[in-house]
């Protein structure tokens, strides 16, 4: 199967390839200038170069596909160098669907985020904006809702590595979020850390089977571990014990707001926002629908940190 991915150069992206290769699939990259070597196991893959918002790039790099995989995702903007929510993860998107209409391309898969609503963040507004644009297109679609991804991360930044960088590694002590005056639940909010393996898979298992069409699957991990638990076993594969302590969410909401336009800066106070809601899927049966044994967040799976 010819199969274009936009966002393939990304973190998520090169272990889809990697599997899509496996499974004997012919992958077909849009590729910016600069990422060019992002590519894994170029000699395989056919590369178009451009960007996501250029109508002609994005048409030869669906042109004769069998299939297209949209996989751009950011976690914070940058308007200044044209990184922003709505051109990367809706606009895009919807141009990505008329081209596909246009050159006959009738399958197409998108990767979104578990918890994306029509009245959150930007982040989660545009992901759902985006949804509900391939849900319109005619196009057979299939939609997955990743809770946080983790895993080898290619040389990219993933969750764990970059928990690792700035909490782990840091001289201060790890922050327990919590929400009010008292800190009775610090660090308590509950998230379901998804192997970036097992979404890889459940991608290319999607692209093999017809009655994935037409579904949203919620891609959650077998565990859902608290804040605290999460960070306990990031630096226990780390080979290191923190120092945890309460840290009010309303202290660190106003320190971004103020400095996360700054790159050095390491979280946005949507980022805070998004944290403190939880990332759990209430239905957790997709991987079962798709036929995979999701990897569970332990220090097995996590040695990639060590």
């Amino acid at each position: 199967m010819n199969v274009s991915l936009i966002g393939g150069t990304g973190f998520v992206g090169c272990h889809i390839v990697e599997r899509l290769l496996a499974a004997g699939h012919r992958p077909r990259l849009l590729v910016r200038a600069g990422s060019e070597d992002k590519v894994e196991e170029p000699d395989r893959c056919e590369l178009i170069a451009g960007d996501v918002d250029e109508p002609v790039a994005v048409g030869d790099c669906l042109q004769g596909a069998d299939a297209a995989i949209y996989l751009i995702g950011i976690l914070r903007e940058f308007p200044g160098r044209g990184i922003t929510f709505e051109r990367l993860q809706w606009k895009a998107v919807e141009q990505a669907i008329r081209t596909a209409r246009e050159g006959g391309v009738r399958r197409f898969l998108l990767m979104s985020a578990n918890g994306v609503r029509p009245d959150g963040t930007p982040y989660q507004r545009t992901k759902y904006l985006a949804e509900e644009a391939v849900k319109e297109s005619g196009l057979d679609w299939t939609i997955f809702r990743p809770s946080v991804i983790f895993g080898d991360p290619c040389g990219r930044m993933e969750f764990c590595t970059q928990l690792k960088r700035d909490i782990i590694d840091s001289l201060l002590p790890a922050p327990l979020f919590y929400e009010g005056l008292m800190p009775l639940n610090a660090g308590a909010f509950e998230l379901a850390p998804v192997h970036v393996e097992d979404v890889a898979e459940a991608f290319v298992r999607a692209l093999e089977l017809p009655d994935s069409i037409g579904h949203t699957y919620p891609l959650c991990g077998p565990d859902n571990l608290t804040w605290k638990q999460i960070l306990t076993r990031i630096a226990a594969a780390a080979g290191r014990t923190k120092l945890m302590l309460p840290a009010p969410a309303f202290a660190v909401k106003l320190a971004a707001g103020a400095l996360d336009s700054q790159p050095w800066f390491p979280i946005t106070g949507d980022q805070i926002r998004m944290l403190l809601e939880g990332n759990r899927c209430e239905d957790n049966s997709a991987f079962a629908a798709l036929g995979i044994v999701p990897r569970r967040f332990d220090e097995p799976a996590l040695s990639y940190l060590g």
